[in-house]
C-alpha cells in the first residue's frame, strides 16, 4: 500500500461571528470592515470573556484594542439601561492610557463597537477644559477612558466615582512606567474595588511590567502571539550611516526614491521637532509638528490633517509613538535614534499595521552606536548599518573669495572680461599676462634699525645725566626712530607727592 502525503493549506483565521458576542456588537464589527480575528484577538477574547486576568503581549498594529474592548462590552451588556438617570450608568470599565492620543484612539474604537448598544463611553485627558468632561461624567458613563493625571483631577473634584468598577485595562503600561506614572497608577488603583478583572496589554514586557502584574493581577493568563519585544515582520527595517548635516537630505531622497506619499519623522526633543518641521516646510513639503508643548487642540488638528492626507510629513516626538492608528501609513523615519530601545519598537509599529507592509528607516551617526547596540539586544537581531549614496541635489553656495582676492580686486577672469576690447588684428596670445601687484607698506620697506638707537637718542636729548647736559636743562622730546606714529613718547611728569619722576 502506497501512502501519499498532501500539503494541506493553512487553516483560515477564526471569524468574529464564531464568538459568543451580542449580535449588535458583531454588527458594529462587520460595519468596521473586520471579519477575521488577528492572533491576539483569537487568543485573548475567549479568556477575557471567561473572566480571567490577562497579560497580553503583541506587536503594535495587531488589534490589541479590540482584543479587550469587545469582550468587556459583552460582559457589560447585562448592565445596559435606557434610563437617563446617572445612577443607572456608573463607571464599570476603566481604561488607562499613557498619552492623550492613545486615549482618544481607544475611545474612538469603544464608541464604534458600542454604537448599536445603550452603553455610554467617555474619554478624559489633560490639555483641554475640564468643564465639558465634568458635565458628561455627571450624566453617567459605563466605560471611562482616561490618562492618569486628568483622572486624578476628576477624582479629587468628586466627579469621577470608581467604587463600582468591575474591569480595569492598563494599555501600554510600559510607557506609563517610563514616563513616571507609577505613583499615579497606585493612587488610582487604590480607589477601585478589590474584586475586579484586570487586563494588561503592551507590545513590550519589561521586568517592571511583570512586577506590576504580580502586584495588581490575580493569577493572570499570559497571552503572547509573538516573541516578546519582537518587531513586525511586515515592516522593512533599514539603517543608514549618515552625518548630522545629511539627515534632512536623506529623508527627502528616500521619499522620492520610495515614492512615499506620507511619513512620520521621529525626533528626540520638542525643540528639535519644531525646528525640523520648519526646515521641511522650507523644502516645500507640507509638514506639521507634534510634541508635548503644543496644546491638545493643536495636536488633534495636526493629527486630523495628517490622517486626511493634507500633510505629507508629521515630525513628532515619542508622544506619537503609541496610539496613532493611521491606515496604510507607508513609512516611518527615525531621524534621531531613540534613547529608549523599547521606543524603537513602538515607533516603527506606526507603519505596517493590520497586515499592510511598511518601511522603517533609522538614520545612524557615529554617536548613536551605543543605542543601536541596545536595540540589537532588545530585538535579538543583528543590525546591518548600510552606507547610502547621496544624490547631488543640494544647492551649491558660491565660492567665498579669499582675503587676498578681496584686497587685490576682482578675479583675473572678471577683470579680463571688463577690459577694453582687443585691437583689430591683435592675436589672442599677444596680450601680456595679467600680474598681481602686491600691496606695499612703506614701513616694511625700511631697513632694520635696532631699538638701542632710539634709546640712545632719548638719553642724549633728554639730558638725563648725559654728557654736556646741565642740571636744569629741559628734557627734549625723543627722536622716534623706526616707531609707529601711534606710539606716544614717554614724558616726565611731577609726582603728586614729594616730586620725582614718573
Amino acid at each position: 500500500m502506497i501512502e501519499t502525503t498532501l500539503n494541506e493549506p493553512a487553516a483560515p483565521p477564526p471569524r468574529f461571528d464564531t464568538l459568543p458576542l451580542d449580535p449588535r456588537l458583531l454588527k458594529a464589527v462587520a460595519e468596521s470592515g473586520y471579519m477575521a480575528m488577528t492572533p491576539i484577538q483569537a487568543k485573548a477574547i475567549p479568556i477575557v470573556l471567561a473572566g480571567r486576568d490577562v497579560m497580553g503581549a503583541a506587536q503594535t498594529g495587531t488589534g490589541k484594542t479590540a482584543a479587550f474592548t469587545l469582550p468587556l462590552l459583552q460582559r457589560m451588556m447585562r448592565h445596559e439601561s435606557a434610563s437617563v438617570s446617572p445612577a443607572r450608568h456608573p463607571v464599570r470599565a476603566l481604561v488607562l492610557a499613557p498619552t492623550r492620543e492613545l486615549a482618544d484612539q481607544v475611545a474612538a474604537n469603544v464608541k464604534k463597537y458600542a454604537q448599536h448598544t445603550l452603553l455610554r463611553s467617555l474619554v478624559v485627558f489633560g490639555g483641554v477644559d475640564m468643564k465639558p468632561q465634568t458635565e458628561e461624567l455627571r450624566k453617567g458613563v459605563e466605560v471611562l477612558i482616561a490618562t492618569p493625571g486628568r483622572l486624578l483631577d476628576h477624582i479629587e473634584s468628586k466627579v469621577a466615582v470608581l467604587n463600582q468598577v468591575e474591569y480595569v485595562v492598563l494599555d501600554e503600561a510600559d510607557r506609563m512606567l517610563d514616563i513616571g506614572f507609577l505613583p499615579d497608577l497606585q493612587r488610582i488603583l487604590s480607589y477601585l474595588p478589590k474584586e475586579r478583572q484586570t487586563l494588561l496589554f503592551s507590545a513590550t514586557f519589561s521586568p517592571e511590567i511583570r512586577r506590576l502584574a504580580n502586584s495588581y493581577l490575580q493569577d493572570p493568563v499570559t497571552v503572547e502571539v509573538a516573541r516578546p519585544n519582537a518587531t513586525a515582520t511586515n515592516v522593512e527595517q533599514r539603517f543608514y550611516s549618515v552625518t548630522d548635516d545629511d539627515k534632512r537630505a536623506v529623508v527627502r531622497q528616500l521619499l522620492r526614491q520610495r515614492e512615499l506619499t506620507q511619513a512620520i519623522v521621529f525626533v528626540n526633543s520638542k525643540i528639535g521637532a519644531a525646528r525640523l518641521a520648519r526646515s521641511f516646510e522650507r523644502d516645500g513639503l507640507k509638514t506639521q509638528a507634534l510634541h508635548g508643548d503644543k496644546s491638545q487642540d493643536e495636536r488633534l488638528k495636526a493629527l486630523a490633517a495628517f490622517k486626511a492626507g493634507e500633510v505629507e510629513l508629521l515630525v513628532a516626538t515619542d508622544v506619537a509613538a503609541r496610539g496613532l492608528d493611521i491606515a496604510d501609513l507607508p513609512g516611518v523615519f527615525n531621524f534621531d535614534v531613540p534613547f529608549n530601545a523599547e521606543d524603537y519598537i513602538h515607533r516603527i509599529g506606526r507603519t505596517g499595521r493590520a497586515g499592510a507592509s511598511g518601511l522603517a528607516v533609522t538614520l545612524v551617526t557615529r554617536d548613536d552606536m551605543r543605542m543601536i547596540g541596545e536595540i540589537e539586544r532588545l530585538i535579538k537581531k543583528k543590525i546591518e548599518i548600510e552606507p547610502i549614496e547621496m544624490e547631488d541635489d543640494r544647492p551649491r553656495r558660491p565660492r567665498r573669495r579669499s582675503f587676498d582676492e578681496e584686497r587685490d580686486g576682482p578675479p583675473l577672469e572678471a577683470a579680463a572680461s571688463r577690459s577694453e576690447p582687443r585691437a583689430e588684428g591683435r592675436g589672442a596670445d599677444s596680450r601680456p599676462p595679467a600680474r598681481r601687484v602686491p600691496a606695499a607698506d612703506p614701513f616694511f620697506d625700511k631697513p632694520y634699525e635696532p631699538s638701542g638707537s632710539g634709546a640712545a637718542v632719548w638719553e642724549k636729548g633728554a639730558g638725563v645725566k648725559g654728557e654736556g647736559a646741565g642740571k636744569d636743562a629741559a628734557p627734549v622730546a625723543p627722536a622716534r626712530v623706526g616707531l609707529s606714529p601711534n606710539i606716544r613718547p614717554k614724558k616726565k611728569v611731577a609726582s603728586l607727592l614729594g616730586g620725582g619722576h614718573a
